[in-house]
């Protein structure tokens, strides 16, 4: 079997309008993977809505709201392959609703691209989802300046939004030593996938030249061990088999393992007997892997989903409290203490009480604004102390950042996200 290419997530973020939507639809094309007749069809098609121009931008809104809207409203995912890589293009939506499915996209990406129009510079949005990739971990970020053809491809355009960019990701905090910064137009072709012959001053790589140059995401193989149960299932023959994706650290047949918070929060220990994945038994899981696995000594009613597995030597964190850093990002009226919203957690859904509002945050900078403020409300990002409502596992960013993203949701939207920066264990 040939050896798979690295597998990296790849998501584009910027601001509503800067051209997201038609950078991906133009790198697919040009790159032979949706061909000429399927374009002509979604041509045809922005041309009924009234959107004619944007059909590279239908290649990946293929939602029909989104396209008599003109907007990306949910993440699509499409696979890309490169001489170097295995890619998943995660298209967010740039649109201030939509953010929320932003969140859930950079929180598992490995690489970005943010896209700023030459002819606007930073807006908004850009600042946001320049925060937003730090908050979220996104590692290596490029900057697509696009709409260069607006400009007359004009060099000096180009270098002073390179350099405002450039400001704002280091005092965003962006610790990326020299991030690449491409002239592209994205309507027109120029250095997507075709090297520019109006940009002649541009000597850096294309777009798709630079997805080679990103680096291999390194496996979190060092970590201890995390495992969140997706599901429990009884196998006729084989027994209780719990389901999940392993997000740090390794698994080994043999392994002497706990799950918590588990049967009333004390957890329940076993060994590992066997392990599979795709269908085939398997003697160790890595990170990203999604395991079925059969534990000597666990039985159905244990566990659940929600709850994690890990090693009995480094076992996961049951905190009685937690404080985090939030971002909110759409909530009806103002957030308090004492309101009770649901955390979404790995698998974990469990709803956590606001105990203190400790400071309100510069949602650019991460400076903060404001100590013990009365309320917080969209738009505020704020570091507040929190209550599980039940036994919940959740670990530090600085230790296992994997395990401490999560997202707030409440009558059936996301309100707020975040990250675990302190605890109190249980």
């Amino acid at each position: 079997m040939a050896k798979q290419k690295p597998h990296v997530n790849l998501i584009f973020v910027g601001h509503v309008d800067h051209g997201k939507s038609t950078t991906v639809g133009r790198l697919m094309y040009d790159a032979g993977i949706i061909d000429e007749q399927a374009l002509r069809k979604l041509k045809e098609e922005a041309q009924k809505v009234g959107k004619a121009g944007f059909e590279f931008a239908f290649v990946m809104d293929e939602l029909r709201e989104e396209r008599e809207r003109g907007v990306t409203i949910d993440l699509s995912h499409k696979k890309f392959n490169t001489n170097k890589f295995e890619y998943t293009i995660i298209d967010a939506p740039g649109h201030k609703d939509f953010v929320k499915n932003m969140i859930t996209g950079a929180s598992q990406a490995d690489a970005g691209f943010l896209v700023v129009a030459a002819s606007e510079g930073i807006m908004a949005q850009t600042k946001e989802h320049a925060w937003l990739c730090i908050t979220f971990g996104v590692k290596q970020l490029g900057v697509l300046v696009n709409k260069m053809d607006s400009i007359n491809y004009d060099e000096s355009k180009f270098n002073k939004v390179k350099e405002e960019v450039t400001k704002l990701l280091r005092s965003a905090g962006y610790r990326q030593e020299d991030i690449p910064f491409i002239p592209i137009s994205a309507w027109k072709g120029d250095n997507v996938v075709k090297k520019s012959e109006n940009m002649t001053w541009y000597k850096g790589p294309t777009l798709i030249e630079q997805l080679d140059m990103f680096k291999e995401p390194e496996k979190p193989t060092q970590l201890p061990l995390r495992l969140p149960i997706q599901d429990v299932y009884n196998i006729t023959g084989i027994g209780v088999v719990p389901v999940g994706r392993v997000e740090t650290g390794i698994m080994k047949i043999g392994d002497k393992v706990i799950v918590v918070p588990a049967r009333e929060g004390a957890g329940v220990t076993g060994e590992v007997k066997t392990i599979e994945m795709h269908h085939e038994q398997v003697q160790q899981a890595e990170p990203g892997d999604n395991i079925g696995f059969n534990v000597r000594g666990i039985n159905k009613k244990d566990i659940a989903r929600g709850d994690v597995l890990g090693h009995v030597d480094n076992v996961p964190t049951v905190v009685k409290e937690f404080t985090a850093q939030i971002v909110v990002l759409n909530h009806p009226t103002v957030i308090t203490t004492g309101y009770t919203p649901v955390f979404h957690v790995h698998t974990a859904q469990v709803a956590c009480q606001f105990m203190e509002i400790q400071k309100k945050l510069d949602p650019a900078t991460g400076q903060t604004r404001e100590e013990n403020p009365d309320f917080i409300k969209t738009g505020d990002a704020a570091i507040v102390k929190l209550k599980p409502t039940k036994p919940l596992v959740i670990e530090k960013q600085k230790e296992i950042p994997h395990m401490a993203r999560f997202a707030i949701r409440d009558a059936g939207t996301t309100v707020a996200a975040g990250m675990c920066i302190d605890y109190v264990k249980k």
